[in-house]
């Protein structure tokens, strides 16, 4: 008699299915960002990230409630201004739109994890990520705003820094900065491998921060490129990164694999604008079914190695894992 090995015994129903499945989403792993802007009673729908909004600070309780309702631990943070600058002075200003929506978040809920985005691009008349000196962003003047900034949401009190700039040096810039005035418990979440990505369309337009000349090619990393993510990586772990992350997510997903298989710290994927644009716009056509894809894309993401997954799905992805239908 010919043996026939028969793996479909172990999918034969959902039971098995259930016992012997390997990678399982759960609301702790999803941080859920938010976009703060300046005036009173808004709360704008983003035309192109449906189902997310623009907030004041005075609208953020309600939200805030139903995050923490849900059992999300995190939320990252992203803040519009309403006057910009060559040199991002709204961005450390102790009374800028994210050190307010920090300490208002922190009112609610203590509990809830405060991580803020720390870049220029939003806060620059020129859209780029730095200071710019003859149309070109220079990297160590740079790295010293970009530390400034994470030491200002440091002391409204976030409880985690990200910076996104993908400068060279500024992790061993933040971190000295945090240290030298005693935030040595404010952890460093960063975006090691931050590629020049043709995804961040959605966010750029819901940020205002395209750049207003040339493109962020000569300091985000190259999409074609893997084993510069690790040398990436393997340096700001050197200069004091606590966790690292990769974005895009969903088209990187062998860098974050490989990450995960180099080193062994907390790793972050960012599930990004365009990934969650394009599901949502197939799911209005009838193309896809949102939920069934938005958890089989989420599962990939986990899967490949992410133990912390930033995404716009994070409510919906919880809610399905309920059992719900919204």
């Amino acid at each position: 008699m010919t043996l026939v090995n028969r793996p479909r015994r172990l999918r034969a129903n959902g039971a098995i299915r259930s016992l012997v499945r390997e990678t399982v989403l759960h609301v702790d792993d999803f941080v859920y960002p938010l976009f703060v802007v300046e005036g009173e009673n808004l709360k704008n729908e983003i035309s192109s990230m449906p189902g997310n909004y623009h907030y004041s600070v005075d609208q953020l309780e309600q939200e805030i409630q139903e995050i923490s309702e849900l059992g999300i631990k995190a939320v990252l943070l992203f803040g519009l201004p309403e006057h910009k600058d060559h040199c991002a002075s709204q961005a450390y200003h102790e009374q800028g739109i994210v050190q307010k929506a920090i300490k208002k978040i922190k009112e609610i809920n203590p509990e809830l994890l405060v991580i803020t985005d720390v870049c220029m691009c939003q806060y620059t008349d020129h859209g780029h990520c730095g200071i710019v000196e003859n149309n070109y962003v220079v990297n160590d003047a740079s790295a010293q705003v970009i530390a400034k900034i994470a030491l200002s949401h440091a002391k409204a009190g976030a409880d985690i820094v990200a910076p996104s700039d993908m400068m060279d040096g500024r992790i061993a810039a933040i971190r000295d900065i945090l240290d030298n005035n005693g935030y040595t418990e404010v952890s460093i979440m960063s975006y090691s491998a931050k590629y020049a990505s043709a995804f961040y369309g959605p966010f750029r337009a819901a940020a205002n921060s395209a750049p207003q000349f040339g493109d962020r090619k000569t300091y985000q990393m190259d999409p074609a490129n893997s084993d510069e993510a690790l040398r990436e990586i393997d340096l700001d772990l050197q200069e004091g990164a606590d966790m690292i992350m990769v974005k895009p997510a969903l088209a990187y997903l062998d860098i974050i694999r490989r990450a995960k298989d180099r080193f062994n710290i907390p790793l972050a994927a960012y599930n990004v604008s365009g990934e969650y644009a394009m599901l949502k716009a197939a799911a209005e056509k009838g193309y896809i079914d949102e939920k069934a894809t938005a958890l089989e894309m989420l599962t990939a993401i986990k899967r490949a190695g992410a133990e912390i997954i930033i995404t716009y799905y994070a409510k919906d992805a919880v809610r399905w894992l309920r059992g719900e239908t919204k």
